[in-house]
């Protein structure tokens, strides 16, 4: 067996003996590299000591080298791949992990966001490429129909713009922004809580051979690892660390998807949040992620989910209009004295001036202007407002030039 080999055996074993994202692990791999610290390891030597516990049980289930070289094994099968930080695809934006601390942490997988040790991956899209230019889209697993619509239009109009979405494969909004990238024709990447053979839900096991047909489906776990609990947690800081931004669509009071946003906000990446009916219960965990953390963003579709992850001053979110109105490319004499005609019948110039609180020749100098856009009419006995018809069809001379 190759150095290089003998590595990539030891990364695989060390997932298995240790859940992925282990500090202690992380830090023993960085001083001594991963071959070094399997042996330290498995010679008990581990600074910790319920590592040293977990160790101890998963080494008396069976020999971690042999279990990792059964994994290749398996995972080659599958037409899966191993990828490695030694690896060219490997996906350099994941090394933030190993500065993220989350706050008031009281549970163990809070504490333990250390950087992967390895991927597995199936799909033929090079990782580092794929998360190069991604926004993860996440939500309920019981979700509304529209938290389902909004999903799936994020998920086609990041794809349509050559933005890869990523998400976790689970049902709800995970699904509908995976298929929404798919319907797209573009890119759609699931990370997986469990082994790249063991789909979980097995329900979505359809979607996600289209994922790995035209996407990629990456996991931490080897190939027939079970879909544990604590293990989406685990898999949520690398979909907050991999991308440039999460958006939740939908999340309940308790959710994993408002864990993967506070993950994500603790990387220094764009934590964003799409608001739903106050009534619903799906809408609760969003709400209060919005109102507890003041860097989260408020976000309604894609131009603005792109104006907080795009190109600086190239992706910004057109402003919310109304309607346009023949009026709004008048100046304010103008307006005034448009505003003082009355509803039925004409009136003279003198009585119009004094009620628009303008002088008599500006009012004849107005009054040309909003005769000539067709906006009044001159009769014998002054002026008066157009017909309807006319002042509609007004509406595309006004927006063309401004009213002086």
């Amino acid at each position: 067996m190759s150095a290089d080999e003998e590595r990539r055996l030891a990364r695989v074993a060390l997932t298995w003996l240790a859940e992925p994202g282990t500090r202690a692990v992380h830090h023993l791999v960085e001083r001594h590299g991963p071959v070094e610290t399997l042996d330290l390891l498995l010679n008990g030597g581990s600074p910790d000591g319920w590592l040293h516990t977990t160790v101890a049980a998963r080494s008396a289930a069976g020999d971690a080298r042999a279990v990792a070289a059964e994994a290749l094994e398996r995972a080659d099968r599958l037409g899966a791949r191993l990828v490695t930080p030694d690896d060219e695809e490997w996906p350099a934006p994941v090394a933030s992990l190993a500065a993220l601390r989350l706050p008031d942490v009281s549970r163990r997988v809070d504490g333990e966001t250390a950087p992967p040790l390895c991927f597995w991956v199936r799909g033929g899209w090079p990782l580092g490429e794929a998360l190069d230019r991604s926004v993860a889209v996440v939500g309920a697993r019981a979700a509304s129909g529209y938290g389902q619509h909004v999903a799936t239009e994020l998920g086609y109009g990041l794809a349509e713009r050559d933005w890869t979405v990523v998400s976790g494969g689970a049902f709800g909004i995970d699904a509908a922004a995976h298929r929404g990238a798919l319907t797209a024709g573009g890119l759609t990447v699931a990370v997986l809580a469990c082994g790249l053979d063991r789909p979980y839900p097995m329900g979505n096991a359809a979607l996600f051979d289209r994922i790995a047909e035209t996407g990629l489906l990456v996991s931490e776990w080897p190939p027939g690892a079970e879909p544990l609990r604590p293990r989406f947690l685990i898999r949520n800081r690398v979909i907050a660390a991999g991308t440039r931004g999460t958006v939740v669509v939908e999340a309940s009071a308790r959710s994993g998807a408002t864990q993967t946003a506070r993950r994500a906000i603790h990387s220094n990446r764009v934590a964003m949040v799409v608001p739903g009916p106050v009534t619903s219960a799906m809408s609760v965990g969003a709400h209060e992620f919005l109102r507890e953390h003041p860097k989260a963003r408020l976000v309604t579709g894609v131009a603005h989910v792109l104006e907080e992850v795009g190109r600086i001053g190239a992706d910004l979110a057109p402003l919310a209009r109304g309607p346009q109105r023949a009026t709004d490319a008048l100046d304010d004499d103008t307006r005034s004295l448009l505003e003082a005609l009355p509803r039925r019948g004409a009136m003279g110039v003198d009585r119009l001036s004094a009620r628009a609180g303008v002088d008599v020749r500006t009012a004849l100098r107005k009054l040309s202007l909003l005769e000539e856009l067709s906006m009044v009419v001159r009769r014998d006995d002054g002026y008066a407002l157009a017909p309807p018809a006319k002042l509609k069809c007004a509406t595309a001379e006004t927006s063309r030039r401004p009213v002086t």
